[in-house]
């Protein structure tokens, strides 16, 4: 038996995830638990700033290719993020250690004031901590949302399936939206494992999964899936 892993991602990285579970010989289910929508283009603050601070991958794709992507220094919370803008043609781009709050830390320890504007690129929920953190230890910083979330209705088809079979599964959590989004729906977790990136990642769902919980060692993609292997060789035992 190939053990089934649902994604709740959301696209296109979704499917980055399931290709990464298919080398490890697991078999994933695409059932992304929040959906993107992006917002009005707002060109003249991304014009203005001299640093923007991505906390996701996705924050990302709207302002690919900017006019002066090359000059812009660009802070993203991790390697994922990292790749999202050297893809898209930024070439001042350094990797933070993780999560938000160590990000701003991260800012905060390394640059002189004044350094111009920072531009913080999020979802409409993510709008206030960072800049509010940014501009207290002395930086000129502002927030835009280029982009918003909303939540799946329901799994897929085949994840409920998945979840009311008779075999172990396992349940990957990115982001605590998701994981709210996918408690909504009261899933049946009875034999499932939760595999999530992060505590805030699994709090919506913590203590639901009847097979267990992992959380990866540090939040980002190569540790959660270093965390799903470790649930896989639980669940054969």
């Amino acid at each position: 038996m190939t053990l089934k892993v649902i994604v709740t991602r959301t696209e296109p990285f979704a499917q980055d995830t399931a290709d990464a579970l298919e080398t490890l010989g697991l078999c994933p289910v695409i059932s992304p638990m929040l959906t993107i929508h992006q917002n009005p283009p707002h060109p003249e603050p991304i014009a203005s700033a001299r640093h923007l601070v991505f906390t996701s991958a996705t924050g990302v794709r709207p302002t690919a290719h900017c006019h002066h992507a090359e000059d812009v220094t660009v802070w993203c919370v991790g390697p994922t993020t990292a790749n999202a803008a050297d893809a898209a043609g930024f070439r001042k781009v350094i990797e933070g250690p993780g999560n938000a709050d160590d990000l701003a830390a991260m800012i905060i320890g390394t640059l002189p004031r004044p350094q111009g504007l920072f531009v913080h690129v999020a979802n409409e929920d993510a709008a206030g901590r960072l800049v509010a953190q940014l501009k207290e230890a002395g930086f000129e910083a502002e927030f835009l949302a280029l982009y918003r979330t909303e939540p799946a209705p329901a799994l897929t088809a085949e994840a409920q399936a998945v979840l009311a079979g008779e075999d172990p599964c396992l349940i990957l959590l990115h982001s605590a939206k998701a994981a709210a989004a996918l408690a909504a729906t009261h899933p049946d977790l009875s034999r499932a494992f939760i595999v999530a990136i992060s505590e805030a990642a699994l709090a919506p769902l913590k203590g639901r999964a009847g097979l267990g919980e992992r959380i990866a060692h540090k939040p980002r993609e190569s540790d959660l899936l270093h965390a799903v292997l470790e649930a896989a060789a639980i669940l054969k035992h």
